[in-house]
């Protein structure tokens, strides 16, 4: 009897050891929902407790798994920057070029797209607000080499031309202004969550957050009346 001829015999499949499924190093839905995940989590814990091992462990994936497409949340964030942040200020600062001759009009639109930003984005206030509440500041060290310190000591003197030309309140503090806007509606959006079982502030809404900054802008960012 001969032997059978082995040659068309199908080989058994190996299985794919257990754990954790393998990462896909060519998809690009793999890298968008990597961010998607980061942003879930910056909008809970903000970026100090967003590390990579905790992208990971929400993405059901290896940390070597992320770190294929991320080397450093740092560079995770430099994409998230660019694609969301940076175009809010350029936004920003086509406002005052459109009311430069009204900063308070200016400051006012500036107020509603932030309160815009904040309903789109839930991270975005616990990201620029983590470390002013905390003892940390990670953020703060990572973001520091984003911003044009050039184009804010111009702002600066900006304002200040502004309140010598009668234009805003003399009492401001330049310093403070963005800030304080900054607080007055992306802070309170982000404020909103705490407040659903707070039976005075358990109906504070988008709308009504944007009319309370506009109204205290309107009268506060003003020149002082005689």
């Amino acid at each position: 009897m001969t032997d059978p001829d082995t040659s068309t015999l199908k080989k058994p499949r190996r299985g794919r050891p257990p754990g954790r499924p393998h990462a896909q190093p060519d998809s690009a839905d793999q890298r968008s929902r990597i961010i998607d995940i980061a942003l879930a989590l910056y909008a809970r814990q903000g970026y100090a407790g967003t590390t990579l091992a905790a992208i990971a462990r929400a993405a059901d994936m290896t940390p070597a798994a992320v770190h294929y497409y991320f080397k450093t949340r740092e560079q995770l964030f430099d994409e998230v920057h660019e694609a969301h942040i940076a175009p809010m200020r350029g936004r920003v600062e086509a406002i005052f070029q459109e009311y430069k001759g009204d900063p308070v009009a200016a400051f006012i639109k500036v107020a509603e797209r932030f309160v815009e930003v904040a309903d789109e984005h839930e991270w975005i206030a616990p990201v620029f607000f983590g470390d002013l509440l905390t003892e940390g500041d990670t953020f703060r060290k990572h973001a520091r080499h984003k911003i044009d310190y050039k184009k804010q000591e111009a702002f600066h003197e900006r304002i200040l031309q502004w309140q010598a030309e009668g234009l805003l309140n003399p009492d401001l503090d330049p310093a403070l202004v963005m800030p304080s806007i900054m607080s007055l509606t992306m802070l309170f959006m982000a404020a909103r969550r705490k407040w659903k079982d707070d039976p005075i502030r358990k109906d504070v809404d988008r709308d009504s957050i944007r009319k309370h900054a506009a109204a205290l802008l309107g009268h506060g960012l003003g020149p002082a009346k005689a």
